[in-house]
């Protein structure tokens, strides 16, 4: 006979959403399980039925379904662990204090396992690190951009990182290796509102507004760090990015709409350039990179205003020489 599991909320959980607190708490099992629970009634709170969007309050109750949870495909706890030493190796830990983990994420590394993905970073840090389930993601970064990657190892952390990105103080600043010349000097504002699509399969999609259209609002700041000309590829420009707000893909669509794709970009780039690129340096796709890597941060620490640098790694910078544009003292002035 199946048991209920019956637990209090701890006073960390405050405030905390019922289905944000049940996707952690029944880690690998699908979303589409947790919320089938809460709209059948086997989730109860103080002995109600609750909706997804329902904060938690601490010292009540919970009630909790049997729940299997799904062990990774394939690999032994042995294997699961061998793995996970084996990734998180190779992972550079660029800032650890007060319960805040920044690492600088190789490119092709998916945040999350998932379909055809068996370990994630988040799952190879959870299985050797010492903070276990309580390790969470601060934001997202995509497969195809390397970088700052934050992760909170304290929900307390979670939530003051949280806050500072609602309110603007949480910045980051990426570095896009585009074609085209970028003329303007200074500082310029991309500010075309976004707007997503699911294509047939799945498959996310997001692109400028058409008119009469409403969309999210999205403003990106551009500079230049350099300009060169390419003999076979024209102009390459290399552009620091500060995404003002945080949408999906929001760099490499504005770059993109704005005639400047960023290289190597699998879904919002030059697909001819794409394939150029490749035969140039007689790679497949899959040993070709996007040029988009989350460079630096900042926000407010215990201490005072906190900055944090991840140097792009010797993939990029080879790329960059093969293509003539030298990683140059001007770029490494503005990271310090």
């Amino acid at each position: 006979m199946a048991v209920l599991n019956r637990l209090q909320v701890e006073a960390e959980y405050e405030g905390q959403r019922i289905d944000n607190f049940l996707l952690r708490h029944f880690k690998g099992v699908p979303k589409t399980r947790i919320y089938r629970m809460l709209r059948t009634g086997e989730v109860r709170l103080d002995g109600a039925r609750t909706r997804p969007e329902q904060r938690l309050t601490a010292g009540q109750w919970l009630r909790l379904p049997p729940v299997r949870v799904p062990e990774p495909q394939n690999l032994n706890a042995e294997e699961v662990q061998g793995s996970a030493l084996a990734l998180v190796d190779r992972i550079e830990r660029v800032y650890e204090a007060n319960g805040i983990l920044a690492v600088n994420k190789p490119v092709g590394l998916a945040v999350h396992g998932g379909s055809g993905i068996s370990l994630g970073l988040v799952e190879a840090f959870r299985a050797c690190g010492q903070w276990g389930a309580s390790l969470d993601l601060v934001h997202r970064l995509d497969r195809e951009t390397s970088g700052l990657l934050f992760l909170a190892t304290k929900r307390t952390s979670l939530l003051h990182l949280h806050r500072q990105i609602q309110t603007g103080r949480f910045r980051k600043h990426y570095l896009a290796l585009v074609r085209g010349r970028w003329h303007a000097s200074g500082m310029t504002s991309l500010r075309d509102p976004l707007v997503k699509e699911l294509h047939p399969g799945g498959d996310r999609y997001v692109r400028i507004v058409r008119p009469g259209e409403e969309g999210q609002a999205a403003v990106t700041q551009v500079k230049a760090l350099g300009v060169w000309e390419h003999a076979q590829l024209g102009w390459l420009s290399l552009l620091e990015c500060q995404p003002i707000t945080g949408r999906t893909h929001q760099i490499r669509v504005h770059l993109a709409a704005a005639g400047f794709p960023i290289l190597g970009d699998p879904k919002y780039g030059d697909t001819p350039l794409n394939l150029q690129l490749q035969v140039m340096n007689k790679t497949s796709s899959k040993g070709s990179r996007m040029f988009l890597h989350a460079w630096k941060a900042s926000f407010d620490g215990e201490q005072g205003r906190e900055r944090v640098v991840a140097e792009p790694g010797l993939d990029w910078q080879r790329g960059q020489q093969r293509l003539g544009c030298s990683w140059g003292s001007k770029a490494k002035q503005e990271a310090h």
